[in-house]
């Protein structure tokens, strides 16, 4: 009986939503996979006798082939669609990730994480392309908010349960329990997610779609090297987050690896659900104000100021002030980032969205190779943060000039040189600015 009343829910339920809490889930796990490693640092350097720059490689080994195949897969996700793209690649990541609970030294871990980073390449991707395919410039900020949630849901919940498993049964079984137990994920995925991906044949008379990315035009205007620049400097700080800051909590300020564990959740699950309700403000402001990039510049610009807040802990020494500086500088990181990947959903024509997202997620990546390893090299035996701290913190208020000087009109013209060079294509273009 319940799975009668479940099945008639869905069909009430426009499909599209559904998808995009499939999507919620698969990047929740897509995070949780990838934040393990940070989470389980402390325990591995301990075991396999690890220096800091040997666990600033293994930090940054997901990076390397996550970054190397996101134009790749997009170009896969605009071809085939996602379903069984995605399908395949969450098999193969969750299989990488449990077996990292197996590992026997460097090696092993190191090719494993670089596994784990190709395959979860198209998990982002694959998202945001449906999401653009599926919802117009001005309904884009909550499912794009739902996403982004995801991500903060997963360090969130990755960090509540891993070190919950690290204390009770140690690194090697919060990897083998959180790998395999993702897969029940998957036979939903299959049912549910849709063959075409919403995509739907050009119109007659419409005019042709690009079929390439037109980098001549694009690579013009000051705006593309504006919001490239901008997601470096915001990944770096997002990534320093994720792989150096559990390390920070326990070696610098005293926490323990549970006591650690609740510091850093606290501020991530807060993240997330001011996500979702920024990103419906910022909808509803889109339609009231009439321009997408307006609105959502605006939003994002104030984000990534206020993740400057980590600074704070260079300045307040008590374990007390650890809890509210992280809550500041995190949810506001997780404002700036679901605005930045709306404006940049809404810069591409749908049939490109994959091969856009792409390209900036591997600047995205390259930031996040280059995090973990920066700190790495700068902490030295002692684990001196304060220079690391101070790097990241700077950035996303970095990240928020960048933006702010590509402004309303270079986004725009950015988006009309991904549109193509045809009159018709530029119009249909700025249909909602």
């Amino acid at each position: 009986m319940p799975q009668c009343k479940t099945k008639r829910y869905l069909k009430r339920m426009p499909r599209r939503w559904i998808v995009v809490g499939l999507i919620f889930a698969g990047i929740v796990v897509s995070y949780v996979d990838r934040g393990n490693l940070g989470i389980a640092a402390p325990s591995i350097m301990k075991e396999f006798s690890f220096d800091p720059k040997a666990m600033g490689v293994l930090l940054s080994a997901f990076f390397w082939t996550y970054a190397f195949f996101q134009i790749p897969a997009g170009t896969i996700v605009d071809k085939f669609g996602i379903r069984w793209v995605y399908a395949g690649a969450f098999l193969v990541w969750s299989l990488a990730s449990a077996a990292i609970g197996f590992g026997r030294g460097l090696t092993d871990i190191l090719i494993l994480r670089m596994l784990l980073g190709m395959a979860e390449a198209v998990g982002p991707i694959a998202s945001l392309s449906y999401i653009r395919r599926n919802f117009d410039g001005a309904d884009i900020g909550l499912p794009t908010a739902i996403y982004i949630a995801g991500q903060n849901l997963g360090p969130a919940a990755g960090t509540l349960l891993g070190t919950q498993l690290i204390e009770h049964f140690g690194w090697r079984a919060m990897f083998i329990f959180t790998g395999l137990g993702a897969l029940v994920w998957l036979p939903g995925w299959i049912w549910l997610a849709p063959r075409n991906d919403g995509r739907a044949p050009t119109p007659a008379g419409a005019p042709a779609p690009v079929t390439r990315l037109p980098w001549r035009e694009v690579t013009s205007s000051p705006a593309f090297w504006a919001t490239s620049l901008c997601v470096f400097l915001a990944s770096y700080f997002w990534y320093f987050l994720l792989t150096w800051v559990p390390t920070y909590l326990i070696s610098t300020r005293g926490f323990s690896t549970a006591e650690m564990g609740r510091v850093l959740s606290m501020p991530m699950f807060a993240m997330a659900v001011l996500n979702i309700a920024a990103g419906f403000v910022a909808d509803r402001l889109v339609k009231k104000v009439g321009s997408v990039f307006r609105v959502r510049l605006w939003f994002c610009a104030a984000g990534y100021l206020g993740s400057g807040a980590l600074l704070l802990l260079l300045v307040f020494p008590s374990r007390e002030a650890v809890l509210p500086i992280l809550l500041v500088a995190v949810c506001a990181t997780g404002i700036g980032n679901a605005n930045y990947w709306s404006i940049s959903q809404h810069s591409a024509p749908a049939n490109l969205v994959g091969r856009t997202i792409g390209y900036l997620n591997t600047i995205s990546q390259i930031a996040g190779a280059a995090a973990p390893l920066i700190t790495g090299w700068i902490l030295g035996p002692e684990k001196q943060f304060g220079i690391a701290l101070l790097i990241a913190g700077v950035a996303p208020m970095l990240a928020a000039l960048c933006l702010l000087f590509a402004g309303e009109r270079g986004l725009q013209s950015m988006k009309d040189a991904l549109a193509g060079a045809t009159p018709g294509n530029q119009a249909a273009a700025r249909g909602t600015i």
